[in-house]
């Protein structure tokens, strides 16, 4: 018995680093335009899908599913559009 707990603990160990998420190498301009182009490739896919589905060549499931993650990919530029303007306004607000 003693024998397979250190077995475990030893691939435990093992295996561990893989499930560590790597850290982000990337700087604050890349992590913007890699947002951006995500957004700009949800919005893409939800017209493609939604053009193939008024010809009758997509499922309704994909259809639903598309405008499901548009809407949200929407809804959180606006979010962070909202947060932008909120922050830049209270910087206008600090006194010199």
């Amino acid at each position: 018995m003693e024998i397979r707990s250190a077995l475990a603990a030893s691939n435990y160990l093992k295996a561990r680093p893989a499930t560590r998420p790597e850290p982000q190498t990337i700087g604050a301009p890349q992590a913007v335009r890699r947002a951006v182009e995500d957004f700009a490739t949800t919005v893409v896919n939800g017209e493609t899908t939604a053009k193939a589905a008024l010809a009758g060549k997509a499922d309704p499931q994909a259809l639903v599913e598309a405008l499901a993650q548009t809407q949200l990919a929407v809804e959180t530029a606006v979010t962070l559009r909202d947060k932008v303007v909120e922050a830049y306004q209270e910087i206008l607000r600090m006194p010199i």
